[in-house]
């Protein structure tokens, strides 16, 4: 019932600030490697930003930097956003 519902949350946010999500990923506490599992989908699928329920969903309910580095990491509850380019410059890509 909790993921069913997380999943929502979720699915909810995303569509709400505009992204198309592409899957729904589920670790458990069995799960081997979880951070790089993360990492791999991140660069497999190309992906610009991860939402997860919250913080608590990583360990010490700190987000890992590795991932921030790859993609933005939002949490649904409290909205927050962990950007790739927290200092406020473009990165070079966009630069004219």
């Amino acid at each position: 019932m909790k993921r069913e519902w997380d999943e929502a949350r979720i699915r909810g946010l995303a569509h709400r600030l505009g992204y198309d999500l592409r899957r729904t990923v589920a670790f458990g506490p069995w799960t081997d490697r979880p951070v790089h599992r993360l990492r791999v989908l991140i660069s497999r699928l190309e992906l610009d930003a991860v939402i997860v329920p919250s913080v608590e969903h990583f360990d010490n309910g700190c987000v890992p930097s590795e991932l921030v580095a790859l993609a933005d990491i939002i949490t649904v509850w409290p909205e927050h956003t962990y950007a790739r380019y927290a200092t406020g410059e473009l990165p070079a890509r966009f630069e004219a």
